[in-house]
């Protein structure tokens, strides 16, 4: 049976932190930014996790599972 493939749009939105959890940008961070205030965009720059409910989906596309 052939390797699985890696998803290439995933592969660019998610890495992988060392205990296996998947680590993703925040979205809305790329324009209009000038309504948005400065605590928000500030928040919207640091890393967020995958949520329980879409991990296995993120593990698919990445070809770990």
């Amino acid at each position: 049976m052939p390797k699985m493939k890696t998803n290439s749009g995933a592969k660019k939105r998610f890495t992988l932190t060392g205990s296996g959890k998947i680590k993703r940008k925040h979205a809305y961070k790329s324009h209009i930014l000038t309504k948005k205030s400065k605590k928000r965009k500030r928040n919207l720059t640091y890393f967020g996790q995958v949520d329980k409910a879409d991990e296995s989906n993120a593990k698919l596309l990445l070809a770990m599972k």
